[in-house]
């Protein structure tokens, strides 16, 4: 279900990766770029690098905004097991693409699950994001919660 956006808040259009449902979750930006292989515990859905700026904090159930990816092979079946635990992020948004961590959202989507919403956006927008609950719906259009119109 999507939410109506309101006066007090603008929307932003991103570019759709991966489609998936509209969703309104809290985002999480990312600090630095972070892998999903060995960077995520994809058990537990928790930033697993102790060298990560955000390491213990949970990417399940956020917006997770991804300033940069570290690349491994094996960062699709990361994102495919955080999908099929229901630990994934409720959707993803990337400054740039990332071919192979989006194929484990390609591969969950063709084992039946549910799988959220990726996205492309310049980073600059990510530090409103911080905080902050977003509205995104099935085309692309984030709406971030609160901000002035």
């Amino acid at each position: 279900m999507t939410t109506p956006v309101t006066a007090a808040e603008t929307t932003l259009q991103a570019g759709i990766l991966v489609p998936g449902e509209a969703v309104r979750a809290d985002a999480l930006v990312l600090t630095a770029p972070i892998s999903f292989w060995g960077g995520v515990n994809p058990q537990t859905g928790l930033i697993a690098d102790v060298r990560h700026p955000q390491h213990g904090v949970s990417i399940s159930g956020r917006v997770l905004c991804l300033p940069g990816t570290i690349g491994s092979s094996s960062a699709a079946a990361v994102l495919l097991e955080l999908v099929y635990a229901g630990l994934a992020p409720a959707a993803l948004i990337l400054h740039e693409p990332d071919a192979i961590l989006l194929l484990g959202l390609i591969v969950a989507r063709e084992l039946g699950h549910t799988v959220p919403l990726a996205l492309q956006l310049d980073r600059v927008e990510f530090p409103r994001f911080a905080g902050r609950m977003l509205f995104i719906d099935a085309d692309g259009h984030i709406a971030v919660e609160g901000d002035p119109a």
